[in-house]
C-alpha cells in the first residue's frame, strides 16, 4: 500500500540539517488516515531560507517533539494502518525519502519503507508519455507547505492517475 509523504527541512541534507516536520497519508479513496510530526532540530546548522518555507521560526522548531519519539510513533502508525510493507511515494522522493530514511535508521534502527521509493512526477510523465508534463494540476488540496496538506494533494493526484488508467496495488 502506498503512503504519500511530504517533509519540510531546514537545510538540504539529513544529518547536517534537520527534518522539522512531515506529513503522511495512506493512499486509499477516503484519504482520512494521516500522520503529522513536528521534530526538534538535531543540528545547530540551518538555512534561514529553507526554514522559512515551512512557516516556522527557529525558536518554534526548538520546542518541537523529540525526533526519536516522533519516528517511533510514525513506525507504529505505519504498522497499524498498512497491513504489508508500506511503499514510500512523494513528489520529490529523492529529497523526502533521504530525510525519512536517515531519521528512521538513526532513531529507530530500521526504515519500514525499505530501501526504495517512488517519484509521483515520474509516474505521471510515464502515464501521459511526456517527460515535460506535470501532475500538479491533479491536486485538489492547495500546496501550502504544511506537509499534511501537501501529502494529501499529492495523494489526490495519485488517485486521479489511477482513474486515468494507472494500476495501483
Amino acid at each position: 500500500m502506498y503512503v504519500m509523504v511530504d517533509i519540510e527541512a531546514d537545510g538540504p541534507i539529513p544529518g547536517d540539517y534537520s527534518m522539522i516536520s512531515f506529513g503522511a497519508v495512506v493512499v486509499e479513496p477516503s484519504l482520512r488516515t494521516t500522520f503529522y510530526g513536528k521534530l526538534r532540530p538535531i543540528s545547530e546548522q540551518w538555512v534561514p531560507d529553507a526554514l522559512a518555507v515551512s512557516g516556522f521560526t527557529r525558536d518554534e522548531t526548538l520546542a518541537f517533539d523529540d525526533p526519536k519519539s516522533v519516528m517511533t510513533t510514525f513506525a507504529a502508525w505505519l504498522k497499524q494502518h498498512v497491513p504489508k510493507r508500506p511503499m514510500f511515494i512523494a513528489d520529490n522522493n529523492g529529497f523526502d525519502w533521504s530525510f525519512v530514511n536517515w531519521y528512521f535508521h538513526h532513531f529507530v534502527g530500521a526504515n519500514p519503507f525499505g530501501h526504495s521509493s517512488t517519484n509521483l512526477g515520474s509516474l505521471y510523465k510515464g502515464l501521459v508519455k511526456d517527460v515535460t508534463k506535470s501532475f500538479k494540476h491533479l491536486r485538489k488540496t492547495a500546496h501550502t507547505h504544511n506537509p499534511v496538506d501537501d501529502a494529501l494533494g499529492n495523494a489526490e493526484a495519485l488517485l486521479a492517475m489511477r482513474d486515468m488508467g494507472l494500476k495501483l496495488p
